[in-house]
């Protein structure tokens, strides 16, 4: 039975990151993957990772006063509210930068060759993967018995 205060990331997969909170893409699929991390069942997924990253240098907030943070055991809305009161992007802001993160990809040879890559494992006839969270969303599919 999924537990969204305690997720099993060796038995299911974390939200997708096109999942938004507060206007936040990304924000549930990373308390997904720092709950797991806190309970040691984060399997192959890493908390504070690039897209991680991402989040955390958009709104200003440091990774270990997150986590500490989800460590209460608040809810994906009392974080939520934890954030915005920890953040100064306004809602705008938000939109626009969710909506660039939905979309974004590779920028250089290195990350395209990664993302080729990994595509070619899961299914070397897709050509409709053109950002990271395309990505992610098959990898997260197929890891779990699914076939792209």
């Amino acid at each position: 039975m999924y537990n969204a205060f305690a997720p099993d990331l060796t038995q299911h997969p974390p939200r997708s990151g096109r999942v938004t909170l507060g206007g936040f893409a990304h924000l549930p699929r990373l308390l997904d993957k720092a709950r797991a991390h806190l309970n040691g069942k984060v399997g192959e997924y890493h908390y504070n990772c690039p897209l991680d990253e991402e989040f955390f240098e958009f709104t200003g907030i440091n990774h270990e006063a997150m986590l500490a943070e989800i460590k209460k055991g608040g809810s994906d809305s009392e974080i939520l509210a934890w954030v915005t009161a920890n953040t100064k992007v306004t809602s705008y802001q938000i939109a626009s930068w969710s909506a660039w993160l939905t979309q974004n990809g590779p920028a250089g040879a290195g990350g395209h060759h990664w993302m080729a890559d990994t595509i070619t494992k899961c299914n070397p006839a897709r050509t409709d993967v053109r950002s990271f969270f395309d990505l992610l969303d098959m990898d997260d599919y197929v890891s779990y018995g699914g076939k792209a």
